[in-house]
């Protein structure tokens, strides 16, 4: 496989993009082929990086491409729900994870490609987002130190590949 420049390629040890080397956290499930909803795996494979979203009260919009999220901004995680694995707006009755949090998790999230099409069960809201805190693993999602995050969010490409390697 050759990789661009711009490539995210992430692995157990960390990610690598521009020549550096972020460590992150992975979903307590591990790296995993078989992604399901509800496992705390990182799914395997090549996704793209479709979006951005940032917390305008608390830091400045890291790229021109990145949108707000606002209060009542949901990620729909209710699989079989014809909105599964999007964003969608409150009052929303089904099961979904709350994107404008009190903690400074989500103030920047990547969004990827992963279950685009919202296929039941294949898992949802796999996203780059702050960690708690070194070593402490996700529910699937990629998490950061906040400067790496920063830095990440500064440097990243609407479109770029993140590559997961088992």
């Amino acid at each position: 496989m050759i990789y661009s420049l711009a490539d995210l390629v992430l692995t157990r040890r960390g990610l690598r993009i521009l020549g550096r080397h972020l460590p992150c956290s992975i979903g307590k499930g591990g790296i995993r082929a078989d992604k399901r909803e509800g496992d705390g795996a990182t799914p395997v494979g090549e996704h793209r990086i479709t979006g951005m979203l940032y917390r305008p009260d608390r830091l400045a919009a890291p790229q021109p491409w990145a949108e707000p999220i606002r209060p009542g901004d949901l990620w729909s995680d209710a699989s079989g729900d014809p909105a599964y694995n999007s964003h969608v707006r409150a009052p929303y009755p089904a099961s979904h994870e709350v994107l404008r949090r009190a903690d400074p998790l989500y103030d920047i999230v990547l969004v990827t490609d992963w279950n685009e099409a919202g296929e039941a069960d294949r898992g949802s809201a796999i996203f780059l987002h702050q960690r708690r805190r070194p070593g402490f693993p996700t529910e699937g999602c990629v998490a950061f130190a906040r400067p790496d995050l920063i830095w990440l969010a500064r440097h990243v490409t609407l479109g770029a590949r993140l590559i997961v390697r088992g």
